[in-house]
């Protein structure tokens, strides 16, 4: 495929927005938040279902947040959550983070939370996102790390379950231990000025553990990424099933833990 192109490997059945749902400005980006002030023209990239688009728009009152996505009927899902929240300063389009619709130097931050682990090109992505952020911007990026992820008790089944989902995000054309990355790559984009931290999301608790759990399991058979599994070989129905077996009886453990580690990087333009 071009080296631009690659195929989103979740999809967005049910069980993929359940995630995204959850995700806020305080779980998912507060190693950006304390840079925000109140006027800031953001671009959320890779928005979703808008949660996160929603929080910063909250987080700079007197500014203006754009949320964009390559799929439009996402986009539907996040001018809801905005139109309930009576977010006036915040608006969503349709955009290809390779070939962004937006002139030079046009917002104060640039944000992208687990988008370049889905792309063909991410460097050529961190330099579009470069080129639309004006001097003294900043542009931050947050990505999982999957080869990273680690969980207790050990279940054989989520063992396969890393190793199948790296290989069939790699067949897509991303990046699935894309985390790890980031500075590299926003070093080969021409930034200069980079902090690169970590932070991870934990689910411990019987209500976390469930929820998790039950996210993947259904994924693992009923989503895109499903789909994408069995029709390039890369598993059968019979083992997608197995697989969702293990991550419900992962999450049925009382002493179940997992971890997901996230890269971070924060660059002044």
């Amino acid at each position: 495929m071009p080296k631009d192109t690659a195929v989103y490997t979740h999809g967005h059945h049910e069980s993929v927005l359940r995630s995204h749902t959850w995700r806020t400005a305080a779980n998912s980006a507060a190693y950006l938040t304390g840079h925000l002030r109140p006027h800031m023209r953001i671009l959320d990239i890779g928005c979703g279902p808008g949660t996160i688009t929603a929080d910063l728009a909250e987080l700079v009152p007197q500014g203006q947040v754009t949320g964009v996505d390559a799929e439009e009927s996402v986009l539907e899902r996040a001018r809801a959550v905005a139109e309930e929240r009576g977010l006036a300063n915040v608006s969503f389009a349709v955009a290809d983070v390779h070939a962004l619709d937006h002139p030079d130097d046009s917002f104060c931050v640039v944000h992208a939370h687990q988008v370049l682990q889905h792309v063909g090109d991410p460097v050529g992505a961190l330099r579009e996102m470069r080129r639309v952020c004006a001097p003294g911007g900043i542009v931050a990026v947050r990505d999982s790390d999957y080869a990273a992820m680690t969980w207790y008790p050990s279940v054989p089944g989520l063992d396969g379950w890393l190793d199948l989902y790296r290989r069939v995000a790699r067949a897509n054309g991303g990046e699935p231990d894309a985390g790890r990355r980031l500075r590299s790559w926003a070093l080969e984009a021409g930034f200069t000025d980079i902090t690169s931290t970590a932070t991870a999301w934990c689910y411990a608790t019987e209500e976390e553990r469930t929820w998790w759990s039950g996210l993947w399991a259904d994924r693992t058979v009923a989503s895109s990424y499903a789909r994408l599994a069995v029709d390039g070989g890369h598993a059968t129905e019979e083992e997608l099933r197995s697989i969702a077996a293990a991550w419900r009886t992962w999450g049925g453990a009382t002493d179940g833990w997992f971890a997901v580690l996230h890269g971070e990087i924060l660059c002044r333009v």
